[in-house]
């Protein structure tokens, strides 16, 4: 798949927080370094990820998107 994103980093799941509506994802970058991505639970149902799988992190603007490998 092709993305217009063009800062793409791999990161593995360490956490998933749900709330209502949304979650919050957070992962484990290279250089030891974290990040975290918000997204809807439709989402991460669609994505159907969860703690210790790996994905393609994926960061345009200010958002920050996740990509099951």
């Amino acid at each position: 798949m092709k993305y217009g994103a063009r800062n793409q980093l791999v990161g593995e799941i360490t956490e998933i927080k749900k709330g209502q509506v949304m979650c919050q994802v957070k992962l484990k970058v290279p250089a030891q370094s974290g990040m975290s991505a918000v997204m809807t639970l439709e989402s991460l149902a669609e994505l159907g990820i969860q703690p210790g799988d790996k994905v393609q992190v994926l960061v345009k603007a200010v958002n920050v998107l996740l990509a099951r490998e």
